[in-house]
C-alpha cells in the first residue's frame, strides 16, 4: 500500500505527464517551481479529476486491488490486521487509531464479524456515538482515501481540527496504547496530542524495528512506555493475539455445570484443531475428580468403619464426584474422532492411580471405582455407535500398580477385578442390591442409565448395550491375559442378551472375516479360531457362575 505522500508524488507525475513535462528526479521540487506553492493533495485531485466520482475512480487504483493483485493476495488485510480484528472481537481492543487512508483494518474487522464505527472527518466526530457504546471505533486521523479531504502535506499534518484533537485527547486519557509501525517523525499534530496527554493511568507499549528516532524516544519517555523489539507487525500482533487467547483460556473458570462441560466438549469434538483444548478440558475435569477422591477427602488409610451405610455413602460420593466426567465420557465415546482416544486413555490412567497402599480392604479396592465407571461410560458410548477400535484402546490402557507389574484397564477395572481382595457378594450391602447376583455390576448399570438417555432412549436397548460392553470386557480380558478365567458381568443371568451379543459378533466374523471390527480391533481375538477359543472359555465361566449362584 502506498503512503499518502507517495500518492501525492504520483499525482504530480500524472499532472506533469498531461503537459509533457519531466518532473523527475524530484516531483515535489518541480511542482513548487511550476506553481510556486507546495504540493497540495486536494489541488492535485481538482486538476486531474473534476467531479467527485472521477476523483474516486482515480484514487481506487492506489488502495483497491485489481483482480490480479487480489489473486496474488496483495492489497489485502495482512496477518496483523486479522489478529487485531480477532482481539477486537474478544474485547481486548476497543479503538484503532490509524494514519493510513486504506480500508484494510475495516475489511479485516468485517471479515471477523465486527461492524466498526469509522471516523475520518470532523463532521463524523460530531455525529458519532460515545466510544463506550461502540464495539470498535476506527479513527482515521488523516482521513479516508475516498474523501478528498485526506491530510497529506506537512502543513496539514502540523495541526488537526479542534474536533479531532478533542477526540484524541479522550482516547489518550481513557485507553492504554499499543503503538506499532509509527516513527512519530512526520505527524506533528498526532505527536503533540500524545505529548499533551497528562494521564498515564493505562500502560503504553511501543513496538519497533531498528533504531528509534528522537521524536519516538521523547514520546516513550513521556508515556513511560515499554519498548518491544519486533521482527514484523504480522508476527507481533499474531503473537499478542495468541497470548491473550491463551491467558483467557487459562483464566476461564472450569465449567460450572455438566451441561456446559458437555456442550463445550461437543464443540471441540468435530475439529482436530481443537484437540489441545479438548485435552485441557478433559484433563481439568479429571484433575478435579482426582482432588475430590484423594485420601485427604475420602480417606482410605483412616477411613470410616465399613458398614452397609458407609459403603453406600462412599460409592454414592464417588458417583456424584464423577457426574460431569461420566456425561462427557458417554459423549466422547460416541463421537470421538481419530486421534482423540489418547485423551480418554490418559484420563483413565490418571483416575486409576491408587493413592493409598494400606487401610481397610474395601476402601482400598474401591479407589479405582471412579476409573471403572468412566471406563464403562466411554465404552457404552463407543459401542452404541460401533466404535469398537476405541473400546479396544480403552481396554488396553496401561494401569500402573504399586508393588506389582503394570497391567491394563481390562484386567484391573471390571468389577470382579476391581474387588480383588473383597468378596463380590459383599457389595450386596449397597442399598437396594441385597438380592443381586453381581451387585456392583448392577449398581453401575443403574448409575449410567441416565447418562446414556440421549444416545439410547430405550431402557431395554440400554441394558443390551451394557451387556454388550461387559461381554467384550470379558472376552478381551481372556484375549489379553490368555487365562482360563473371565470377569463375567450381569449378562451371566441375562441369557437372552448374552446370546444376542454372541450372535452379533459371530455373524460379523463369519461374514467379514479378519475385516470384522471385532477381529480387526483384536477385541475378541485376532482370528476366528481365537474368537471361538475365547468364547469357549467365557461360556464355561458363565456356566460355573450359574452353578455357583444356585
Amino acid at each position: 500500500m502506498p503512503t499518502g505522500w507517495e500518492v501525492t508524488l504520483d499525482l504530480i507525475r500524472k499532472l506533469a505527464h498531461l503537459t509533457d513535462a519531466n518532473c523527475e528526479p524530484n516531483p515535489e521540487t518541480w511542482y513548487h517551481q511550476e506553481f510556486e506553492v507546495s504540493p497540495d493533495y486536494s489541488d492535485l485531485l481538482e486538476a486531474l479529476a473534476k467531479t467527485p466520482a472521477e476523483r474516486q475512480q482515480l484514487l481506487r487504483q492506489y488502495w483497491e486491488p485489481s483482480p490480479e493483485k487480489r489473486d496474488e493476495n496483495k492489497k489485502q488485510p495482512t496477518a496483523a490486521h486479522r489478529a487485531i480484528a480477532r482481539m477486537v472481537l474478544t474485547g481486548s481492543i476497543r479503538v484503532v487509531v490509524t494514519t493510513n487512508f486504506d480500508r484494510l483494518i475495516e475489511t479485516a474487522l468485517i471479515e471477523a464479524g465486527v461492524s466498526p464505527t469509522v471516523i475520518s472527518t470532523p463532521d463524523q466526530i460530531q455525529g458519532a456515538l460515545p466510544l463506550i457504546h461502540t464495539q470498535c471505533c476506527v479513527f482515521k486521523v488523516h482521513g479516508d482515501y475516498l474523501d478528498a479531504r485526506i491530510r497529506n502535506t506537512q502543513a496539514e499534518l502540523d495541526e488537526y481540527p479542534s474536533e479531532t484533537n478533542q477526540l484524541l485527547d479522550r482516547i489518550l486519557d481513557e485507553f492504554g496504547l499499543v503503538v506499532c509501525g509509527w516513527s512519530a517523525s512526520w505527524d506533528t499534530a498526532l505527536r503533540n496530542a500524545i505529548l499533551r496527554a497528562a494521564s498515564r493511568r493505562f500502560s503504553t507499549y511501543w513496538a519497533f524495528r531498528g533504531d528509534l528516532g528522537v521524536d519516538a524516544k521523547r514520546i516513550i519517555e513521556h508515556r513511560r512506555a515499554e519498548r518491544i523489539v519486533i521482527d514484523t507487525a504480522d508476527s507481533f500482533f499474531e503473537t499478542l493475539q495468541q497470548s491473550i487467547e491463551s491467558i483467557d483460556e487459562f483464566s476461564r473458570p472450569h465449567p460450572l455445570s455438566t451441561e456446559i462441560a458437555v456442550s463445550t466438549l461437543k464443540r471441540y469434538l468435530p475439529e482436530q484443531r481443537h484437540k489441545i483444548r479438548m485435552a485441557d478440558l478433559v484433563r481439568g475435569v479429571v484433575d478435579q475428580v482426582v482432588d475430590k477422591i484423594s485420601d485427604d477427602v475420602l480417606p482410605v488409610t483412616a477411613g470410616p468403619e465399613v458398614s452397609a451405610k458407609t459403603l453406600t455413602a462412599r460409592v454414592r460420593e464417588y458417583d456424584a464426584i464423577c457426574s460431569t466426567l461420566l456425561a462427557m465420557a458417554t459423549v466422547g465415546g460416541a463421537w470421538a474422532e481419530d486421534g482423540q482416544d489418547s485423551i480418554w486413555c490418559d484420563a483413565l490412567a490418571r483416575l486409576s492411580v491408587q493413592q493409598a497402599t494400606s487401610g481397610k480392604v474395601v476402601w482400598l479396592d474401591l479407589q479405582r471405582y471412579p476409573a471403572t465407571i468412566v471406563c464403562y461410560a466411554l465404552c457404552l458410548g463407543a459401542v452404541s455407535r460401533g466404535h469398537f477400535r476405541l473400546v479396544e484402546r480403552v481396554f488396553s490402557t496401561p494401569i500402573e500398580q504399586r508393588y506389582k507389574p503394570s497391567t491394563t484397564a481390562v484386567s484391573a477395572l471390571p468389577p470382579l477385578c476391581l474387588l480383588e481382595n473383597t468378596n463380590p457378594k459383599f457389595m450386596q450391602n449397597l442399598e437396594g442390591m441385597d438380592r443381586h447376583f453381581l451387585p456392583l455390576n448392577d449398581w453401575i448399570h443403574d448409575v449410567l442409565k441416565p447418562y446414556m438417555r440421549e444416545l439410547v432412549p430405550s431402557n431395554e436397548r440400554f441394558t443390551y448395550w451394557f451387556d454388550f460392553v461387559e461381554v467384550l470386557m470379558a472376552l478381551n480380558h481372556i484375549e489379553q491375559t490368555e487365562e482360563k478365567w473371565a470377569p463375567v458381568g450381569a449378562f451371566a443371568y441375562r441369557e437372552t442378551n448374552l446370546e444376542a451379543v454372541v450372535e452379533h459378533i459371530g455373524e460379523s466374523i463369519t461374514s467379514d472375516g479378519k475385516a470384522s471390527p471385532f477381529l480387526n480391533s483384536r477385541l475378541v481375538g485376532k482370528t476366528e479360531e481365537e474368537w471361538e477359543r475365547n468364547l469357549d472359555v467365557l461360556q464355561k465361566e458363565v456356566a460355573r457362575w450359574y452353578q455357583w449362584r444356585h
